[in-house]
């Protein structure tokens, strides 16, 4: 397995596994430990596994959380992901900036979004499923999300969202939320 660091992203990192391929398929190590610290992080520091299933089209994002905020680290285990890390990290070398790759259940490629990072994805193909690890329990209270379609960010979505969570279609502007975090 392989880590490299996002340039785009301080703190961020893409791991890419090395497969064994053959007749039957392939098996790859999806989570090294070994591999996560040599770029200092905490592979303990993950408590909670989530995974999300997707059709095609389907946009989820951005999300972030408020407080101490909540680091993941994002698969796409089946299917292909447009993924987006944008830094929100006020303090950050790279704040505002952000980062874009195509997961997927070929490559197992993860990415680290440090706290404080919003993320989102767009599922390219009919099933899509994305495991995440987590730092923090989740807490709906800590919840923050952004407009996917936000021109100050202005994300070139591949295609059309066809469908979206109620919270993502009705979700404030970057603006808005930047707002509220300095009250």
């Amino acid at each position: 397995m392989k880590a490299t660091q996002v340039p785009a992203i301080a703190g961020a990192y893409l791991f890419e596994p090395t497969p064994y391929a053959d007749e039957r398929g392939f098996f790859c190590r999806t989570f090294d430990a070994d591999v996560i610290r040599s770029v200092g992080l905490d592979p303990d520091a993950f408590v909670q596994h989530s995974v999300s299933r997707s059709v095609g089209g389907v946009l989820r994002g951005l999300h972030l959380r408020s407080g101490a905020g909540e680091a993941k680290l994002v698969r796409c285990s089946y299917g292909r992901v447009f993924d987006v890390v944008v830094d929100l990290r006020p303090d950050s070398p790279t704040y505002r900036n952000q980062a874009h790759f195509e997961l997927s259940g070929e490559t197992q490629t993860s990415v680290y979004i440090p706290a404080g990072c919003a993320h989102g994805f767009q599922a390219l193909t009919q099933t899509t499923d994305v495991s995440y690890l987590i730092d923090r329990p989740h807490d709906p209270a800590e919840d923050v999300t952004i407009a996917f379609d936000d021109p100050q960010l202005a994300i070139p979505w591949p295609l059309p969202p066809t469908s979206m969570s109620k919270r993502d279609r009705e979700a404030p502007s970057l603006a808005e939320v930047l707002r509220r975090n300095e009250s």
